[in-house]
């Protein structure tokens, strides 16, 4: 997958010295993520500007040696690419579905990133909970792309998130309605007031939204809820 002349620049200042391996990972979504249906077609000639730059600019939310948790990360996005970009993060991509974790594990291992991230299938309540016998995980950074209208991501994502830790959720130009209409569940899930964000201003355009919701109180995940009620009709 070539990098397009314009996008050369942008791609330099987002992955420094690890554009080569963005490439890598450019190659896998425009061939077997194709064909295994993880990328659309049409989408293959924009995956550097609709999807790694788009992605990697989300980086600047996120602090150093932090632990990342991406829900919902279908084909890595955004977690691989932030991988990619910031060796310091270690990152988890949570994703239900087989064939989307096995693309996911192949392309960890074919990366050389088998250090820094791993791949976790279930849900997102299902890690937040260890209800599946691995885990809880728990994050500083919860992200998410396109996954879910803002009270739902805040229910499967704050419970990730440590107490202080910040769900950082990939949105469009409705991000600022999305939060008039969903503040009140958001502050039900433990989260505190969203704010809206541009990130990559000044090297990509339009910048990535972002909608950032701190985790303000501890709430019990309901996967946890229905453990416990499991165990309890056990004894």
């Amino acid at each position: 997958m070539v990098l397009p002349a314009e996008l050369a620049g942008a791609a330099r200042a987002l992955f420094g010295d690890r554009l080569d391996l963005a490439a890598a990972y450019a190659e896998l979504l425009a061939t077997d993520g194709v064909v295994r249906g993880l990328i659309g077609p049409r989408e293959a000639p924009r995956i550097w500007d609709r999807h790694l730059l788009n992605c990697a600019a989300v980086a600047e939310r996120i602090p150093a040696g932090a632990r990342v948790i991406d829900v919902g990360s279908g084909a890595g996005l955004p977690g691989l690419v932030l991988a990619i970009a910031r060796p310091d993060l270690e990152v988890t991509l949570v994703e239900p579905l087989a064939r989307r974790t096995s693309f996911l594990v192949e392309a960890v291992e074919q990366l050389g990133l088998t250090r820094s991230v791993r791949v976790f299938r279930g849900r997102a309540d299902e890690a937040a909970s260890g209800a599946t016998g691995v885990g809880p995980f728990r994050g500083d950074v919860v992200t998410a792309r396109a996954v879910a209208p803002l009270d739902r991501l805040a229910a499967w994502c704050l419970p990730l998130a440590v107490r202080g830790g910040r769900v950082v959720a990939l949105k469009g130009a409705s991000a600022q309605e999305e939060i008039a209409e969903h503040a009140a569940a958001v502050a039900r899930a433990g989260g505190g007031e969203p704010v809206v964000h541009r990130c990559g201003t000044g090297i990509i355009d339009p910048p990535t939204t972002v909608v950032e919701i701190v985790r303000e109180r501890m709430t019990v995940p309901r996967g946890a809820k229905a453990s416990r009620a499991a165990r309890r009709r056990g004894r």
